[in-house]
């Protein structure tokens, strides 16, 4: 089986037989690149929500890279090593990665655990509070790992890896114009929604309405729109269409804009994750109720 490598957001996949120099840097160490991979590959996945999003898995060989979302990682399988400019490299079986913060991952073997959320939303409040070591910009051991890792094993619950990740579940009811927005959204991803159009139906002005819909939904409206057009693709691809269709049905405005904007959130292309066959499960395309986190 081909060793894969992949440098830099963005990259192209090489083999690493065929790279000059088959190494990866971590913080300001170098260390030999695995040359050869196990004879079976664990399943690669992904759950999509509308505000974040998780992957289990092979971990990609990133480069130093960063995102606009908090990133916490869990080692499934082993503890990893995670650099930052301002940290150095620290050792660790969870860690919580602030959004923006260049950084780079050395994973240990077997199985990683990313999970995504947007920085401004109360998952990354919560997920802030429950990790034990806040002391450095990047934040270290879940108080919860060991159940993590017990809703790790077998048939992973996604629902059941939020509330112990996040710490419970979502603890108020979301506001019925506020719900009925976000079914909108969903239901109408690649129509323009505006604010001040759903701020009319919901019979409340605009600001007003902005700052409901930020409290319900976990996310601001603009990026809840965005999560919805990945829910879209997600769904599309789970029902054989591929990339350029799915993007573009789900109102992106080109495949690239969608490769771009994929890449900006999680580090690597859709391509690339998709030609690992990863499984993407979009969680959230049925309607919202009144708890629609978990």
């Amino acid at each position: 089986m081909t060793a894969v490598v992949l440098t830099e957001p963005g990259a192209t996949v090489v083999d690493a037989a065929d790279s000059p120099a088959a190494h990866a840097t971590i913080g300001w160490t170098t260390m030999d690149a695995v040359s050869t991979s196990p004879p079976v590959q664990p399943a690669r996945t992904v759950w999509l929500w509308a505000g974040h999003a998780a992957y289990l898995g092979p971990p990609f060989q990133l480069g130093v890279h960063s995102t606009p979302l908090h990133c916490f990682a869990l080692g499934v399988d082993g503890r990893f090593s995670v650099a930052t400019a301002g940290d150095g490299a620290r050792t660790c079986r969870s860690a919580l990665i602030p959004a923006r913060t260049p950084h780079r991952i050395a994973p240990g073997d077997g199985r990683m655990l990313f999970f995504y959320t947007d920085p401004r939303s109360v998952h990354a409040d919560r997920l802030r509070a429950a990790m034990r070591d806040r002391s450095g910009a990047v934040a270290t051991t879940h108080r919860a790992e060991d159940r993590l890792l017990d809703a790790l094993s077998g048939d992973v619950d996604p629902g059941r890896l939020c509330r112990v990740l996040l710490g419970g579940d979502a603890p108020d009811t979301v506001d019925h114009r506020v719900r009925q927005a976000m079914n909108r959204i969903l239901e109408e991803p690649a129509a323009d929604l505006s604010a001040a159009r759903l701020a009319a139906d919901a019979g409340l002005s605009t600001s007003r309405f902005l700052h409901v819909f930020s409290a319900g939904a976990g996310t601001s409206l603009r990026r809840y729109r965005l999560w919805a057009r990945l829910l879209a693709v997600a769904a599309a691809i789970e029902e054989g269409s591929d990339l350029t269709d799915a993007a573009l049905g789900a109102g992106f405005a080109s495949p690239s804009h969608f490769s771009d904007t994929f890449r900006a959130m999680f580090g690597l292309t859709a391509s690339a994750l998709l030609a690992h066959g990863t499984t993407i499960i979009p969680v959230d395309r049925r309607r919202v109720r009144d708890r629609p986190w978990t």
